[in-house]
C-alpha cells in the first residue's frame, strides 16, 4: 500500500510502497477514506517539531483521520467491517503519556492504519468523511480550548488572534456557544472576510495602530473576557493581552518556543488577569463534536479547503506552507 513516511533523523519525506498492516490483539484495520493535513505536520517535516516517544526513525504522518473498519484484530468486540468512524488523535498509556498518532506511531497518510480499538469514534452515515477527518485536532483544539480552559460563557466578549485552521473553527464555534462580540485578528485579508462568515462581529488587521481602542469601542469599553492566540506569535500574545478585560483570559493555544513578556506587569498583576497554556484536546472534546455535528448544531463543509490524492502529499504541505488559497484544511485521500 501507499503511505507517507518521514525519516525523523534526515528529514526525507516521501510517499512510498509499505507492507499493509495486520491488526494485532485490541486493534483494528481501518481503511483511510480522508486524512488532513495539518500544520504540525509540516513542522514534523522540516524538523520544528520532533517524536516523544517514537520507536525508531521513521513515521507514517497523519493524525487526523477517518475511514471504514476493514478488519478486527484479536479480542475486539463492538466493532464490524465497514462501519463509519474517525480516530482519535491520541492515545493515553498505562503510565499517563499520551502517544500522537502520526507521530509516535503510524498515522493515517496510508491506504490502511491500525488503531486501538478504544479510539475509534462512530461517525453518523451523513458525515462527509473529509469533514469527519479533521475534527480532532483541527476543531477539538480550539474546542477544548473555548470549553476546558478557558470555560468561555455565552454573552462574553472574545477575541481570536489567527483565522488559519484552527482560528476559523474557534470563530465558528464561540458564535454557536452565544459568544459576543467576537473579534477576530489576523494579517491576512481573506483570512479576514472568512472570518466574518465564520460569525465575526469585527475583524482587525494586527497592524492596525488603533486596535486596542477598537476593541474597547465593540466591547463598550469592557475588554476581552478571553483572548485565544491560534497563530503562536510573541508579538500576538503581547498586543492580546493589552485588550483584555479584567480578570480576562489570555489562552495559548497557538505554538512558540519565543519568550513570552508582558510589559505592563503591574496593571496584570492589578487586573488579575491569566495566561493559560494551552494543547490538544481529551477523547470527550471530539466525541461532543460529533454529537453536535449529528445533531446538525454545526457543520464543516466550509473548512475543507482541497482534497488531494495521497500521492500529492509533498505538494499539500507545499502549499500549507506557502499558504496558497489560505487554506483551512487541506485534505488527503487514498
Amino acid at each position: 500500500m501507499l503511505a507517507g513516511r518521514l525519516n525523523t533523523d534526515t528529514l526525507e519525506f516521501a510517499v512510498v510502497d509499505v507492507p499493509k498492516p495486520e491488526p494485532d490483539a485490541g486493534q483494528v484495520l481501518i481503511k483511510v477514506q480522508a486524512a488532513g493535513v495539518c500544520l504540525s505536520d509540516a513542522h514534523l517535516i522540516d524538523g520544528t517539531l520532533s517524536p516523544l516517544y517514537l520507536e525508531g526513525d521513521t513515521v507514517t504522518l497523519g493524525h487526523e483521520v477517518a475511514g471504514t473498519v476493514e478488519a478486527l484484530g484479536p479480542g475486539v468486540n463492538g466493532w464490524r467491517p465497514g462501519q463509519r468512524v474517525l480516530l482519535q488523535a491520541g492515545e493515553p498509556r498505562a503510565d499517563g503519556t499520551v502517544l500522537t498518532r502520526g507521530v509516535d506511531y503510524d498515522g493515517g497518510w496510508a491506504e490502511y492504519a491500525v488503531a486501538t480499538a478504544s479510539t475509534l469514534v462512530s461517525i453518523p452515515d451523513d458525515l462527509p468523511y473529509e469533514q469527519a477527518a479533521i475534527i480532532p485536532d483541527a476543531v477539538s483544539t480550539p474546542w477544548a480550548a473555548i470549553t476546558s480552559t478557558a470555560f468561555t460563557r455565552p454573552a462574553q466578549a472574545a477575541g481570536v488572534w489567527g483565522v488559519g485552521g484552527l482560528g476559523a473553527h474557534a470563530v465558528q464555534l464561540l458564535r454557536m456557544m452565544g459568544v459576543a462580540p467576537i473579534i477576530a485578528v489576523d494579517p491576512i485579508s481573506v483570512a479576514r472576510e472568512r472570518a466574518v462568515g465564520f460569525g465575526a462581529d469585527l475583524v482587525l488587521d494586527p497592524d492596525d495602530g488603533n486596535l486596542r481602542e477598537r476593541v474597547f469601542e465593540e466591547t463598550a469599553g469592557a475588554g476581552l473576557a478571553v483572548a485565544f492566540d491560534f497563530a503562536g506569535v510573541a508579538a500576538v500574545r503581547e498586543q492580546a493581552v493589552g485588550c483584555l478585560a479584567p480578570e480576562g483570559k489570555l489562552v495559548l493555544a497557538g505554538l512558540t518556543n519565543k519568550p513570552l513578556t508582558i510589559t505592563n506587569g503591574i496593571a496584570f498583576s492589578y487586573f488579575k488577569q491569566q495566561i493559560l497554556g494551552h494543547y490538544g484536546s481529551q477523547p470527550e472534546h471530539v466525541e461532543q463534536l460529533v454529537k453536535l455535528t449529528s445533531g446538525h448544531r454545526i457543520d464543516f463543509s466550509r473548512s475543507v479547503s482541497d482534497v488531494l490524492p495521497l500521492a500529492d502529499a509533498e505538494k499539500a504541505v507545499d502549499r500549507l506552507l506557502r499558504k496558497e488559497g489560505n487554506p483551512i484544511r487541506l485534505i488527503l485521500k487514498p
